[in-house]
């Protein structure tokens, strides 16, 4: 009988315990969804961000780290300047990628989401399967890289559109004279990878699937950040844009 009063006290002590152990998980997950959207939204360093491209598994779909941490500099930047309407959104297009790898990854800063992965063309003259060759003068059917900002939408030749407004001076400013914009393309689909081996080519374009590019385009047109990236020591090197950045 000594020993009963212990064991009821130790028993009382343990049940409140292991009620707390228990409400204090969600609360762990909760403070962490927190933590990722304030350092993806906030003027934290990059450093920070980077915690979208670990906990989204973006490495395991292949966009590269060169690639997102480049795009989040130059969002920075374009932020900084007022120049993004649509702000909570970031288009990266990684043409160090070939053709026959989903290379466009759409994704919300604030929500912590990756919204769309898809395929995405290249110019016709840029290269088969992969885009090695770039051009911002007109006529020369390469795709431009660099920073973008979308504009507004209309139903052109290719059914809903979205312009494209080019950011970096010798490198895509010619955006909007060369008709370089958004839209969807019968050519971009697995089936065209399967008969050519690689995806179909555009004038310049970034084309996207018929079947996602209008919800895409709704989602990121005016005023979000929409960059084009490529390894190429070349433009990082003339991007004045990512310069002002470092």
């Amino acid at each position: 009988m000594k020993h009963l009063v212990p064991l009821r006290l130790l028993l009382l002590f343990l049940i409140p315990l292991t009620f707390t152990f228990a409400t204090n998980k969600p609360a762990v997950s909760k403070v962490k969804t927190i933590v990722a959207k304030t350092a993806a939204t906030s003027d934290a360093g990059i450093d920070s961000k980077m915690i979208i491209y670990d906990s989204l598994q973006l490495n395991n779909l292949g966009l590269s780290k060169e690639a997102f941490v480049e795009g989040l500099k130059g969002y920075g930047v374009l932020r900084s300047q007022g120049k993004l309407n649509n702000d909570s959104i970031i288009s990266i297009v990684d043409f160090s990628l070939p053709s026959t790898q989903k290379r466009l990854f759409v994704i919300d800063l604030e929500n912590f989401k990756l919204l769309f992965n898809t395929y995405v063309a290249h110019g016709h003259n840029s290269g088969k399967e992969y885009a090695n060759h770039f051009s911002n003068s007109p006529d020369s059917h390469m795709s431009s890289l660099g920073f973008y900002v979308t504009q507004d939408t209309y139903y052109g030749e290719h059914g809903l559109s979205l312009r494209l407004e080019g950011e970096e001076k010798g490198i895509n400013d010619n955006a909007e004279s060369r008709a370089i914009v958004v839209h969807p393309a019968g050519y971009v689909s697995e089936k065209t990878v399967e008969s050519l081996g690689f995806l179909g080519r555009s004038f310049g374009c970034p084309a996207l699937p018929q079947k996602l590019a209008t919800p895409i385009i709704k989602t990121i047109k005016d005023g979000s950040c929409f960059f084009v990236y490529s390894d190429s020591d070349k433009y990082i090197s003339r991007s004045a844009l990512l310069q002002s950045a470092s």
